[in-house]
């Protein structure tokens, strides 16, 4: 296992805060409470998190030979907030009448999966680490999220939000978050922490990409797809093909990801608008595998995937640090061909400099 630094879980959800505060503020108490009470509950759970990681250090675990085979268990909450909840089902057993679950159970062995045959990774931890997943979490629950050792689901509250197991490029992307967690550990706060989101959305994409078979030219680029209830304006949470498109609606609001450094937002809200720039890397890997063409996670994947494992990205990269180290890469893999091309024509388009300025 490569990692930078340690392994420091931070609490990740695929619902930024931004969208959640935007329904909260909404006069119809169906949209407005249940948004409340997730960023509540999502609040806590950041905290409990982060106590955890300061306080809660478990022992290291025996040392064994990782296995090309994942090892999941789902639990059910049964609306419930405690963690992880009741077993239900377990690896190798047959799905059960639950399509949740058995959504969940295939999304994790999809990740694996992906990670395993394209870059011979064993699970998140690159050591075989099993793959939990809690489902049915609270009662309508807004969002899904990674807390630095297993998956968390909820069910959404059927106005604006519907199961969070319906897209598995978010079951991806937040496992991924385990898998940065593990390696390049990007802090997670304005550029670095756009970068941990936009390697979750690039892998989850990816996984998903897999998982159908896709081609980059077939592939959808959309990040939460599936997500979103029949009432809403929109068709995910993000597009990487078109940052800033995702959606357009009276309840949710206007997709505000830029596609370019023209469209940079500063804030401190969501961590430094983490979940805001990431559109910028994310439109900048579309563009490198749409030019490259054929399956996305060989040729543009590989080159982002040897920059988050590689052990130089630092934590507190900024974009054209991460941007120089995948010219780097591209040349080192593939030589002064047309992978080093289209990474340098994709930075160049978003308005990414390749030399990384001095830092004060």
């Amino acid at each position: 296992m490569t990692t930078n630094g340690g392994s420091e879980p931070v609490f990740c959800t695929i619902v930024p805060p931004h969208i959640l505060s935007t329904l909260a503020r909404h006069e119809d108490p169906a949209v407005s409470g249940p948004a409340q009470h997730t960023l509540l509950l999502d609040a806590e759970n950041r905290t409990r998190r982060s106590l955890t990681a300061e306080y809660g250090r478990a022992a290291a675990p025996a040392v064994k030979p990782p296995s090309d085979q994942p090892l999941r268990t789902i639990y059910d909450a049964e609306h419930r907030t405690t963690l992880p909840g009741t077993k239900v089902r377990a690896e190798g057993s047959e799905p059960g009448r639950d399509t949740t679950v058995n959504r969940a159970y295939a999304g994790l062995g999809a990740t694996f999966e992906l990670y395993l045959k394209a870059y011979q990774r064993h699970s998140i931890d690159g050591d075989g680490l099993p793959l939990d997943a809690t489902v049915h979490y609270d009662e309508g629950y807004n969002n899904a999220f990674w807390d630095g050792k297993q998956m968390v689901f909820g069910d959404g509250d059927g106005e604006i939000f519907v199961d969070f197991t319906n897209s598995i490029d978010v079951i991806g992307h937040e496992l991924t978050h385990g898998v940065t967690q593990h390696t390049a550990n990007l802090t997670y706060y304005g550029q670095p922490g756009a970068l941990n989101e936009s390697m979750s959305d690039v892998f989850g994409t990816l996984i998903k990409q897999y998982w159908l078979g896709q081609t980059a030219a077939e592939a959808d680029w959309l990040i939460g797809a599936g997500l979103l209830a029949p009432s809403v304006t929109g068709t995910a949470l993000r597009s990487m093909k078109a940052p800033g498109s995702a959606y357009d609606d009276d309840v949710l609001g206007t997709d505000p990801q830029p596609a370019t450094m023209d469209g940079y937002v500063r804030t401190g809200r969501d961590n430094g608008g983490v979940h805001i720039n990431s559109g910028i890397p994310n439109h900048a890997f579309y563009i490198v595998a749409t030019t490259l063409g054929g399956y996305a996670w060989e040729r543009a994947g590989q080159i982002w995937y040897d920059v988050l494992t590689g052990g130089e990205l630092k934590e507190k990269a900024f974009f054209d640090d991460f941007a120089q180290l995948t010219v780097a890469t591209a040349n080192e893999r593939y030589g002064d061909g047309e992978e080093l091309q289209a990474v340098l024509k994709a930075w160049e388009r978003v308005g990414v400099p390749i030399t990384p300025r001095a830092r004060l």
